[in-house]
């Protein structure tokens, strides 16, 4: 896997299409406010912007989700940044437990986004796997080796980010993955004992 996939230009047709969507979003607002006196007229344009950004998530994110899911990762987290960062709106946070599966991770999200149509703008970290950073511009994959992202703490540092509730057949996958290798750490320290 090769560390940037796309060009400069492919980039910037990202960045661009986001300062278009945010300037449509600010209009709308705009538009809310100069029509007060008329609510209907309001009412339309705060549903409109409403939609924009609070249908749940994006289907990517929610690829990128399952693919990290179909490749074991545990601790799956996805952080609102809307309304306290300009450089992207999501990060997508999971943990392997080593460097090869860190990288079948990122292996796993960047090849299914791809065929969905969605290139990563920048990819980092992916020969130490001990943490892979996927720019996919409005939003941003983190995989973290679990000792990396203990010491990171990525959700400390951006806890001012609302955390947005994972699908249920990912939070019930997320959850029986946890309790698997709880038994399974509480039967190896059983046998260390004796």
């Amino acid at each position: 896997m090769k560390q940037n996939d796309t060009t400069p230009e492919e980039g910037a047709l990202t960045t661009k299409k986001r300062a278009a969507l945010k300037k449509e979003t600010d209009a709308a607002a705009a538009a809310a406010t100069a029509t007060q006196g008329e609510p209907d007229a309001a009412v339309a344009v705060a549903a409109v912007a409403t939609s924009a950004g609070d249908e749940g998530l994006d289907a990517r994110i929610e690829s990128a989700l399952r693919g990290a899911s179909d490749k074991k990762a545990h601790d799956l987290v996805v952080l609102d940044l809307r309304p306290i960062a300009t450089f992207t709106d999501y990060f997508m946070i999971a943990s392997g437990t080593n460097a090869r599966q860190v990288q079948a991770i990122a292996d796993e999200i960047t090849e299914r986004l791809k065929r969905e149509g969605t290139r990563a703008e920048r990819i980092e970290g992916y020969k130490t796997a001990e943490w892979v950073l996927v720019d996919y511009g409005d939003f941003i994959v983190h995989i973290f080796e679990d000792k990396a992202r203990r010491f990171y703490d990525l959700e400390r540092l951006w806890r001012e980010g609302r955390r947005v509730p994972l699908p249920a057949d990912l939070q019930a996958d997320a959850g029986a993955r946890q309790e698997g290798a709880g038994s399974s750490s509480s039967s190896s320290s059983l046998s260390d004992e004796s």
